[in-house]
């Protein structure tokens, strides 16, 4: 397990795209302390934590390039690790803890949710909360006094993928099992309505605990049903209905079986004795095919050699980036400062790619378009992005995933 650490890497500027005046990188702000403060907000433990190590280096990996930059308004980032754990009570006291240590952003969480158990005591202090994974159409338009954020999509994308994906491996029937919260419910009507519409039969559905003691029933059900395929929308709990699946012999050997971003990972197969058994499983993965971003996940491996998976790591990258430059541009480290040049990084203006390349052309009064590592984004004003591209992958015999193929889709 990942200890919490306090890495202090020093004041990040945060640079936001220029809307009126420009600031220069090594300028001193004219709002907040001066010191830009980020606080993890990810799965070090519970039913994500398959996810933290990936968004912990994508964070560290980008604090460190910023300092060596020129940081955020001359000073370096400060950025305080922390546990979301996979429930309400371990993010409240790690937000409580970060609040105190008076930081002006958070990263994470990485569950929709985890995150909704604290977003309104996040924004409410005026603080921004900036996800690099949550994918629950929730977020669109909550009430979040314009400091919610996310670099994931929205799952009206991934449905839409998974939906597709079904149909073209010709599966007329589908069986469902769900875990209950506000990604697995969202998740399963985005992907529902476009499979259904599409000609696709719902043959079985259920909501799940993820506490249970067992699947035993649902996994018996689903057996029953007898569908061409079974989609499981879940956690790491996804290991049990895998498991009674196999035993009952309706597992991947037998028949079509789909995951989604919550379960597709090499964790997954390697909960088996014999991760082989996974084989032929395939899912969707919101994000860029990690064989294109080679250069980023040797990076990410300098930070953390013992990546096995690298999803959402591209996104926490950029969602700090993206905070930095806004700053920047807010000549700002106060919350909502920085929150109100978010959005227009993304978009309308020069193209740049990296936070030098950026802040450079902040520092020469141009209207910035940051594209990230995890895509182009260009916000909506809702704080997300509105193009995304969602990965096909698929385990292969030996229990790998391999990405199989990228989809491209626009809200």
């Amino acid at each position: 397990m990942k200890k919490t650490r306090a890495l202090r890497f020093g004041a990040l500027v945060v640079g936001l795209s220029m809307v009126a005046a420009a600031c220069g990188g090594g300028d001193e702000f004219e709002k907040g302390d001066g010191v830009l403060r980020l606080g993890g907000l990810l799965p070090e433990t519970g039913n994500l934590a398959f996810l933290g190590p990936p968004e912990f280096a994508g964070v560290e990996l980008a604090v460190q390039e910023i300092n060596d930059a020129g940081g955020v308004g001359g000073a370096d980032v400060e950025w305080l690790s922390g546990d979301s754990g996979d429930n309400g009570e371990v993010a409240n006291a790690t937000v409580d803890r970060l609040l105190a240590e008076d930081v002006d952003g958070f990263i994470g969480a990485a569950s929709s949710g985890v995150s909704l158990t604290v977003i309104d005591k996040i924004t409410k202090a005026g603080k921004i909360q900036f996800s690099p994974a949550n994918t629950s159409p929730t977020f669109t338009d909550y009430e979040d006094n314009g400091l919610y954020f996310r670099t994931a999509p929205s799952d009206i994308v991934q449905g839409a993928a998974l939906a597709d994906l079904l149909v073209a491996d010709g599966n007329g029937t589908a069986s469902f099992l769900v875990l209950n919260d506000a990604y697995g419910t969202g998740l399963l009507e985005y992907t529902k309505a476009p499979y259904e519409a599409a000609g696709g039969e719902v043959a079985y559905e259920v909501i799940y605990d993820p506490q249970a003691e067992n699947f035993d029933a649902e996994v018996s059900a689903a057996v029953a049903a007898d569908s061409d395929a079974i989609v499981i929308i879940g956690f790491d709990e996804t290991t049990k209905i895998l498991t009674g699946l196999i035993e009952a012999g309706a597992g991947p050997a037998d028949k079509n079986i789909y995951g989604t971003d919550g379960n597709m990972g090499n964790a997954l197969a390697a909960s088996f004795d014999d991760p082989s058994v996974v084989a032929g499983m395939k899912g969707t993965m919101p994000g860029v095919d990690p064989g294109t971003i080679k250069s980023f996940t040797d990076r990410l491996l300098e930070v953390d050699p013992d990546l096995v998976d690298f999803s959402y790591g591209a996104e926490a990258y950029d969602a700090v980036i993206i905070t930095a430059l806004a700053a920047l541009v807010a000549r700002s480290t106060d919350g909502a400062d920085i929150a109100a040049e978010i959005n227009d990084v993304t978009r309308g203006g020069e193209k740049c790619t990296s936070f030098k390349q950026c802040a450079d052309l902040i520092k020469d009064d141009k209207n910035i378009d940051y594209d990230g590592v995890g895509g182009a984004y260009e916000f909506v004003d809702a704080g997300e992005p509105s193009e995304a591209s969602i990965m096909i992958l698929e385990f292969d015999g030996s229990g790998t995933i391999q990405v199989a193929d990228v989809i491209f889709g626009k809200i």
